[in-house]
């Protein structure tokens, strides 16, 4: 982790996202400016937090930050950089998604954060080790915000936006489809009276494979051993719930066919 060398910060946005970067630029010596949502009440408490002043309308957002992080959903990045000049700071997203071209009518200097992580406001994160990656407009812009971000990870990252959007997809199959399927699984054991928790080592362990190289090589189960007589088994439990089954189907297809 570098040496703080101390920035002016504001935020759009109050969320998961914002919260955790405000508090980890706050907490290694940034100056947090402003704080902008709709809510007022929900920029006051992050404002809180971070010593800076909440605000609710874009008018009131003041010029003279360092940066400018754009900490809001998709959709939100494009309807913001109709509405924002601020020519003489770097302006940050932090989609996953998104390019960083949406921003250059809003500062000749932009770029991106973003982290291949999914950030709850309550839960506390170890941004040291946390990966961040990186964009900017210029050599000399991603320079800065490399300067910045490594303020607060050792792990920071250039990728282009192509790069990126690759690297977004696949965190969205490791964790949103991860944790969809391990919701689903949640529920089959509460629905027999069985206790979740007992699968947390099993949940631990599938994590730790990607520290021992080829995932497909690590594969096991009754799709990876051919057993079919257990794989009908199991479909047969599946009977009444044809999308489930279906999910089912296509992920033993998946790991028979590799």
């Amino acid at each position: 982790m570098k040496k703080t060398n101390i920035k002016h910060i504001s935020f759009i946005g109050s969320g998961n996202v914002a919260t955790h970067l405000a508090l980890a630029f706050h907490a290694a010596g940034h100056i947090v400016d402003q704080v902008l949502s709709r809510e007022y009440d929900h920029a006051q408490l992050l404002a809180s937090r971070v010593s800076a002043v909440a605000i609710d309308r874009t008018e009131l957002l003041r010029s003279g930050s360092d940066f400018y992080f754009l900490a809001v959903n998709d959709d939100a990045i494009f309807d913001l950089a109709l509405d924002l000049r601020l020519p003489e700071a770097t302006v940050v997203h932090t989609s996953g998604s998104t390019p960083l071209s949406v921003l250059q009518s809003v500062s000749r200097r932009h770029g991106v954060v973003w982290s291949p992580q999914t950030f709850l406001r309550d839960i506390a994160m170890d941004y040291l080790h946390l990966p961040f990656c990186i964009e900017g407009s210029s050599p000399e812009v991603t320079a800065e915000i490399e300067e910045l971000v490594g303020t607060i990870s050792q792990q920071v990252y250039r990728l282009d936006f192509e790069q990126r959007r690759w690297a977004h997809l696949a965190a969205v199959m490791v964790n949103n489809f991860g944790n969809a399927i391990n919701a689903m699984a949640q529920e089959f054991m509460q629905r027999c009276g069985l206790d979740f928790t007992m699968l947390r080592p099993l949940i631990e362990m599938t994590a730790r494979k990607v520290d021992y190289g080829d995932l497909w090589a690590q594969q096991t189960g009754p799709a990876r051993r051919g057993d079919h007589k257990t794989i009908a088994a199991q479909r047969r439990l599946l009977a009444d719930d044809p999308q489930m089954l279906q999910l089912y189907d296509l992920l033993t297809e998946i790991i028979q066919s590799k």
